[in-house]
């Protein structure tokens, strides 16, 4: 269905930004480059050593909670994300169905602010139901991987199992074309479509608000333990080849805002993917990049915080060390098993009569079937671009003296 565009809510848009232009809000401020925590910041060794410190802040769950909240905040501030609140009207975008076996697939863009839309594809179970699971499918970085095989099938797969899915672009990937991924407030900006997503996924016909999970790989692990340590609703999560004691994530959409470190706390990615607990996780390592210590090291630091909440049993972890940086076959067998236990879902719906995982039925669609925007569903013309636009419809929505 196409949304209604009204001229005024157009002219108003356009009022906003010229205000916004007259009063110097448009520039991004400054970051403190001093904070910031970026790739391989540790060596092997210091990160190990950096989470005994950590561990040292607290004793027990009572000092535990209070280390989360001040790691909560440090995302909030650093990340320029203090004060966000809205609800804008989402003016979904879906059209395009196809039914496959088990599961349809459609296209779909929302608007996460005024004029700037998240692109992505629905994944939604034909079998009826009371109600519906939903999983957000973020993807890591590369040539436009929202249409890449392994995001396709993790979501026909999950969507067959009874789950409604989203997955959806990356900024500056894909569709998402009206901002660079460069863009120095990229990581709030992915933090605000995320948590839109969630909005998105319940603005859907009969979709369990405590059913929700999220996963993804590489960068989109990042947008996973993110997004489950800012946002409550998120019940289950599985970050992907991305959780480490020593590396930050090497792009601006990752560590290029002091969301690790601040003049009163330092902390890693461990610590931020443990504010999930004590809602289930799942941890999925590999022996080939930064979280090839993962058994020895970031997971046992995080069950031991389950423990805190006697919910050790709500964290695990499947450890591939053959394998490399990927969402392959094996680590999404890992993930299934998971999210059916957790969510409810139908793990029997893509089980063969063999008893093993079996993808073969779903169907590969081409990137141009799989595009929102087309010569017959074009993007709307108030979309806004640019670095200008975009920093003040973030500065509209976010705290002005966050630094």
């Amino acid at each position: 269905m196409k949304p209604d565009f009204s001229i005024p809510a157009r002219v108003i848009l356009l009022l906003l930004y010229a205000v916004l232009l007259s009063t110097g809000n448009m520039r991004a401020q400054a970051i403190d480059t001093t904070m910031l925590c970026r790739g391989p910041y540790f060596t092997e060794a210091e990160g190990k050593e950096a989470l005994m410190r950590f561990a040292s802040t607290y004793q027990d769950l009572k000092g535990w909670e209070k280390r989360a909240e001040q790691i909560r905040q440090g995302i909030l501030q650093g990340g320029r994300l203090t004060g966000f609140a809205t609800k804008a009207p989402l003016k979904p975008i879906i059209h395009s169905k196809r039914v496959y076996q088990g599961y349809s697939v459609e296209n779909v863009a929302f608007e996460s602010l005024p004029g700037f839309f998240v692109t992505g594809n629905l994944y939604r179970p034909l079998k009826e139901q009371a109600s519906y699971a939903a999983v957000l499918s973020p993807h890591g970085h590369g040539d436009n991987p929202r249409f890449k095989e392994s995001v396709q099938k993790r979501c026909a797969a999950l969507a067959t199992m009874g789950a409604v899915v989203l997955s959806f672009d990356m900024v500056g990937y894909g569709e998402s074309d009206q901002i660079k991924h460069t863009y120095s407030q990229v990581l709030t900006l992915q933090a605000i479509n995320s948590m839109r997503a969630v909005d998105f996924l319940l603005s859907l016909p009969k979709v369990d608000p405590a059913r929700i999970g999220v996963t993804g790989e590489s960068g989109g692990g990042t947008q996973t333990f993110l997004l489950t340590a800012l946002d409550k609703r998120i019940a289950v999560s599985v970050p992907v080849v991305m959780v480490s004691a020593h590396f930050f994530g090497g792009c601006n959409c990752e560590s290029g805002m002091p969301i690790h470190k601040s003049k009163d706390h330092q902390t890693s990615n461990v610590e931020i993917a443990a504010l999930a607990a004590p809602r289930p996780m799942m941890l999925i390592s590999d022996g080939k990049d930064w979280t090839k210590n993962t058994p020895d090291v970031e997971y046992p630091y995080i069950r031991n915080i389950y423990r805190l909440y006697g919910k050790e049993d709500n964290v695990t972890y499947e450890h591939l060390a053959q394998e490399g940086h990927d969402y392959g076959i094996s680590k999404r067998k890992a993930m299934y098993p998971f999210m059916a236990k957790h969510l409810g879902l139908s793990l029997q719906a893509i089980t063969s009569g063999a008893g093993e995982i079996d993808e073969s039925f779903i169907k590969l669609e081409p990137e141009q079937t799989l595009k929102v925007f087309d010569a017959s569903h074009k993007k709307p013309a108030y979309a806004v671009k640019g670095e200008d636009a975009v920093t003040g419809l973030l500065t509209s929505v976010t705290n002005k003296k966050t630094k």
